[in-house]
């Protein structure tokens, strides 16, 4: 008989990804990934110490997902890189609804995370740059643009909306525009 096919840890990881793209994050478990890879349990297991480390490496993986959609959004060049990057949040959010919630709409208290850890610092050095602005007010700035860039993605991420893609862009250069008038950036 010959040997069975060996289970990596990236299948594993892969497997828990597309369960979670499907049913959500609670289909992670050891017996779904083992039917997702038509197998035993048992190589889940020798892959991973606990479910919880799996856990990590799949929002590690949906993580690189979304970064991937940004990157690419960006090189497209149809937008400015900020915008871009606003762009593909919410298009993520509406392509790979539960991907996103593991990410961004999962319960946050067992984390040592704050809310100013999770801020991009490489986006508010794109805001400084192209505004002039000092780094706390850049700062500022785009927490308060990522606020409604994330409140359109979490609306699509539930279904509540489904806005054309047109519109989306025009809301994201309106309150941009706004926030740049707020700040005294007119013209």
């Amino acid at each position: 008989m010959p040997p069975g096919r060996k289970i990596t840890k990236e299948d594993v990881i892969n497997a828990a990804v597309e369960l979670v793209r499907r049913r959500g994050t609670k289909a992670i478990t050891a017996r779904n990934i083992a039917a997702e890879l038509k197998c035993s349990t048992q190589p889940v297991f020798s892959q991973f110490a606990t479910m919880d480390e799996l856990y990590f490496e799949v929002i590690k993986k949906a993580d690189a997902i979304c970064f991937r959609y940004i990157s690419q959004e960006i090189d497209r060049g149809k937008y400015p890189a900020y915008k871009a990057s606003g762009m593909a949040y919410i298009r993520f959010a509406k392509e790979e609804k539960q991907l996103f919630k593991l990410l961004y709409m999962r319960d946050r208290t067992n984390e040592n995370v704050t809310f100013d850890s999770q801020l991009d610092g490489k986006m508010e050095t794109i805001v400084q740059n192209n505004t002039g602005l000092d780094k706390e007010t850049a700062k500022l700035f785009h927490l308060e643009m990522w606020a409604f860039v994330h409140g359109i993605a979490s609306m699509f991420a539930t279904d509540f909306v489904n806005f054309q893609i047109d519109l989306v862009s025009r809301m994201l250069t309106d309150i941009y525009q706004g926030l740049r008038k707020q700040y005294g950036m007119e013209g």
